[in-house]
């Protein structure tokens, strides 16, 4: 990436015409921490600096690389969207002006004015508990009792910007020492290698079954646990990611229990990326959280950290950085050190965690706003999945490219079969042969992906990980045809 910087120095941000040759700096290449540079973040890489690059001299780009659903078209939902202007503006301009259900829906404005009350005279500009307002993180606790069947506790939820903030907290506490390790899934999302090597962590990989859709059985799980014992790394969480990203996979309450139970056997703490929990397409196919399966098992000893968001979803608010995460039979002292630090950060945003609150307490049947917020997230809903199966049809309709079915998430991670001769291309430059790939798609069509090496993937295994997001996916399915045609012609 350094290098690339130099190379195109005006991409993006980087900018350095107030450096001077001569300058000499302390803080370098070789004094900074050397975890975080080595910590590589493949959604954000070398082909989407590119891209902006591309973008900046007027060529057009399908931005696929990243589940940022508003910027590439969503529409945001009318009901999230009037709540928190309410909750936002001074009252007088507000939930009092006498015009005000006029303007809006009146279950609209009881929203608001019941967070007010919830969030007290100071506002939303002001710092909130660390852990986040107490009468969200209720509802909450409500939610995932519903969901689930099982007590949850307010005490135990704590709300987060994002699910990457959350994820980042609980790897700071986990990792103490060098030799400790976090299995991961492979193909996983880079924000897990990301952070355990900025924690300076280990990663242990663990392999999803493609030929099986991705699925994970316990035979890979105890190989690979076993290899890093014998290696002197000590285990210390598992992260499992349902749906899947990149894979797109739904996984089985079976597929759940070999994970559980794992976790359980071993003292792991499992790690439960569920953000993508409404993204679920597949006919016959349905979101279960890992809670439920160890509950329904009777794994009292399982301890567990769940995560959701509103960034994905149909609610696609990345921008909002609202998010939570709930702990389940997790040490108290281990708690508690958790809330200092979460209170070293002060707290989360005020307006994300309304927005994680609108989105586990939508409008009900009946209210003035229901049909309207029915009819958009409906719209969302069979948009993505339509072009999901569209999607992964044309693909599979290309010689040379095979993928499975995207059964939730926002993704699709095809598997691609390349000529000798750019793998040894690939090799000259010393790049990888999906980045080679990439950037050729990148160049010849404006299609931006992530290389698959990025998230991940079995030796001599090629591909690149698109998303489904954007409107004009049915249009970028003849683009990958003749991009592919071409890119194999060139090196056979």
């Amino acid at each position: 990436m350094l290098e690339y910087l130099a190379q195109n120095p005006n991409t993006g941000d980087q900018w350095f015409s107030d450096v001077e040759e001569e300058d000499i700096f302390t803080w370098n290449e070789e004094t900074m921490s050397q975890s975080l540079r080595r910590m590589q973040y493949a959604v954000r890489g070398e082909v989407v600096m590119r891209a902006d690059q591309l973008a900046t001299q007027g060529r057009e780009i399908i931005y696929t690389n990243i589940g940022n659903p508003h910027q590439v078209g969503q529409k945001p939902i009318t009901y999230y969207r009037q709540v928190l202007a309410l909750c936002d503006l001074p009252a007088e301009q507000g939930v009092d002006h006498p015009n005000v259900y006029e303007l809006f829906p009146r279950d609209i404005v009881d929203r608001a004015k019941a967070y007010r009350e919830i969030i007290g005279p100071s506002g939303t500009g002001a710092y909130t508990h660390s852990q986040g307002i107490l009468g969200l993180r209720k509802q909450v606790a409500a939610y995932i009792e519903n969901r689930d069947g099982y007590p949850s506790y307010p005490g135990h939820i704590f709300m987060t910007n994002g699910a990457s903030a959350g994820i980042g907290m609980v790897l700071q506490g986990l990792l103490a020492g060098n030799n400790d390790a976090v299995m991961i899934p492979i193909p996983q999302y880079p924000i897990y290698s990301a952070l355990i090597a900025k924690l300076g962590g280990r990663q242990v990989g663990y392999y999803l079954d493609e030929s099986m859709n991705w699925a994970v059985s316990r035979e890979e799980l105890d190989k690979q646990f076993a290899k890093a014992t014998k290696e002197g790394l000590e285990v210390k969480a598992l992260a499992m990611i349902n749906p899947g990203n990149p894979s797109g996979n739904v996984m089985t309450h079976c597929d759940i229990q070999v994970i559980v139970e794992f976790c359980a056997e071993h003292g792991i703490v499992l790690l439960a990326d569920e953000v993508y929990q409404t993204n679920v397409y597949a006919e016959g196919a349905e979101f279960v959280s890992a809670k439920k399966v160890a509950m329904d098992l009777g794994l009292k000893n399982l301890q567990l950290v769940s995560f959701h968001s509103t960034s994905k979803g149909l609610v696609g608010e990345c921008g909002r950085r609202g998010g939570y995460m709930e702990l389940h039979h997790i040490d108290p002292y281990v708690q508690a050190q958790l809330y200092k630090l979460a209170s070293s950060e002060l707290c989360s945003g005020v307006v994300g965690q309304l927005m994680t609150s609108l989105m586990v307490t939508p409008p009900n049947p009946g209210d003035e706003s229901y049909e309207l917020f029915q009819q958009e997230t409906k719209t969302i809903f069979e948009g993505l999945k339509e072009r999901a199966k569209k999607l992964v049809e044309g693909l599979n309709s290309i010689p040379g490219i095979t993928c499975c079915p995207a059964e939730g998430a926002m993704y699709a991670f095809p598997r691609v079969e390349l000529p000798e001769k750019a793998i040894e291309k690939a090799k000259e430059l010393g790049t990888t042969p999906d980045n080679l790939y990439a950037l050729s798609l990148l160049e010849e069509t404006g299609i931006c992906v992530v290389p698959a090496s990025g998230f991940g993937q079995a030796k001599g295994r090629i591909g690149f990980r698109t998303t489904f997001l954007h409107p004009d996916t049915v249009r970028a399915i003849g683009l990958f045809a003749e991009h592919h045609e071409k890119f194999v012609k060139e090196y056979s």
